[in-house]
């Protein structure tokens, strides 16, 4: 049996362990990817809100993540947390190095109880020097209105909506686009893929009554194993999706997270 694929993760922490690097490293664990780590900043929080945010000096953020490029060959990058705007100018600096590595990078603007994760500055570099060199990216709903200036949102928007952001965040540089809808109305929870020069597509399921904290990390992880792994793009994301379902799943205690296979195989 191969060696298996690796993934580097770079994330903040969270003391509460759903969320950050934490639950990156238990869905890599579980798709059956190997995860190397630069961490960016550590947490205090709990599931209601965040009682402190320490960054990690950004000469210590490239350090690891040149130090994890020398381990081993890494197959996909998966970034979350960036904090500010030095962290994220140490790490688009850092991945200079790799520029052919598949990245997906899941902008972490506000933490799950609303407490700000990115600074200002940071978000403007982030559209500057990580975006056009992104592969997929994965906002949900509130981050992609961020992301287009649409402001606050006072409706769940429609589909038409969706795809007119998806069309403009793929303007701003990266190959392909990952709306998840989790923040959606509706009896389907359905994502939506957008790519240059092809048609969108809906990635739709039964939406499930129960929540879950870390759902966003756990999808962008198991998306860039599924790449690391050589799936293409669209599968990576069906699989994504299916290890997110088996979180949820197991909430309401169906089947265990464990039930889901390797990412090199099929899902539907």
């Amino acid at each position: 049996m191969g060696r298996r694929p690796a993934v580097l993760v770079i994330a903040g922490s969270d003391s509460s362990g759903g969320a950050g690097l934490a639950r990156d490293v238990r869905t890599l664990e579980l798709v059956g990817a190997d995860a190397l780590c630069a961490l960016t900043a550590v947490t205090a929080q709990t599931d209601a809100r965040v009682l402190g945010v320490y960054p990690v000096p950004p000469a210590q953020v490239r350090a690891q993540i040149e130090a994890a490029f020398a381990t081993r060959p890494i197959g996909a990058v998966k970034i979350g947390m960036l904090v500010d705007r030095a962290t994220l100018e140490a790490v688009a600096d850092a991945l200079q190095q790799a520029p052919a590595v598949p990245l997906v990078l899941d902008p972490v603007l506000h933490a799950s109880s609303g407490a700000a994760l990115l600074e200002d500055p940071g978000f403007e570099r982030l559209r500057a020097r990580l975006l056009p060199r992104t592969t997929v990216l994965t906002p949900n709903i509130p981050e992609a209105a961020a992301l287009c200036a649409d402001g606050i949102l006072d409706a769940a928007p429609d589909a038409a909506r969706l795809i007119d952001w998806g069309r403009r965040l793929l303007a701003q540089g990266p190959q392909a686009v990952l709306i998840k809808g989790g923040h959606a109305e509706g009896a389907e929870a359905a994502d939506l893929l957008v790519r240059p020069g092809a048609e969108p597509v809906w990635l739709s399921g039964a939406r499930f009554a129960v929540g879950r904290r870390g759902t966003g990390c756990a999808l962008a992880s198991a998306l860039a194993a599924a790449l690391a792994a050589g799936a293409d793009l669209e599968t990576a994301c069906r699989r994504a999706r299916a290890h997110v379902r088996s979180l949820l799943e197991a909430r309401q205690g169906e089947v265990p997270p464990a039930a889901v296979t390797h990412p090199a195989a099929a899902h539907p």
